[in-house]
């Protein structure tokens, strides 16, 4: 089945989306969760798509969350400096080359040094406009993070498309008033607008008000 969008920009998640960084996310998580007793699938379950001091507010409650802001930066820290297993998605770096001509940006809970040290391990260009940690106050699922992105590039919500992963960047790209195309086995099971299981299947057209996007 075939499945043509038209759209004035397209906003990309980076973990999961451009970049799969599953293997040291999982692996730094499941290390700090292990000393507080946390069962590992709640924990795998929480931390994609959210700042870190979110999900280690959902994870432990109680704590306060001045102790969560200091350790979300030494985890940034550490998921900085291990790139190890960090490989682009199928079709990522074709999709980027064909956005270069069009508004894009990426959109991503990590901060630009982890976004920065992800994109180039994957050998992925990072695009001009970047919406990262340090830009929003609010973490996905809120939608401020795509709301700013249209906003600079100056194109309405309804005319974004935006590709994400985790059901908390989908959640997100909806709540935006966004057509949300999930990538990865299991984006399916968040309710986007459409899915793919990688970026091969998604072909960028010139037209004469934008651009289309074909979904294979």
């Amino acid at each position: 089945m075939t499945t043509t969008l038209h759209a004035r920009a397209v906003l990309l998640d980076m973990d999961g989306t451009l970049v799969d960084s599953t293997a040291v996310v999982e692996r730094l998580w499941l290390q700090w969760a292990e000393p507080h007793g946390l069962d590992p699938a709640f924990v795998l379950e929480v931390v994609h798509g959210r700042q870190g001091h979110q999900s280690m507010a959902i994870m432990l409650p109680e704590r306060d969350h001045s102790i969560n802001l200091i350790e979300n930066q030494q985890m940034l820290d550490r998921e900085t400096d291990d790139v190890e297993g960090v490989v682009a998605i199928g079709g990522a770096q074709q999709l980027l080359e064909a956005l270069q001509r069009h508004p894009h940006a990426i959109v991503t809970s990590a901060n630009v040094a982890l976004m920065t040290a992800r994109m180039d391990a994957a050998g992925l260009a990072i695009p001009d406009l970047r919406v990262t940690a340090e830009s929003v106050s609010a973490s996905k699922p809120h939608p401020e993070g795509f709301l700013k992105a249209a906003s600079l590039l100056g194109i309405e919500p309804a005319d974004c498309v935006v590709f994400e992963d985790s059901e908390a960047g989908i959640q997100a790209g909806l709540a935006a008033g966004m057509v949300v195309i999930g990538v990865g086995s299991a984006a399916a099971g968040h309710s986007p607008t459409h899915a793919v299981p990688d970026l091969t299947h998604v072909t960028i057209v010139e037209t004469g008000e934008g651009f289309s996007l074909t979904i294979v």
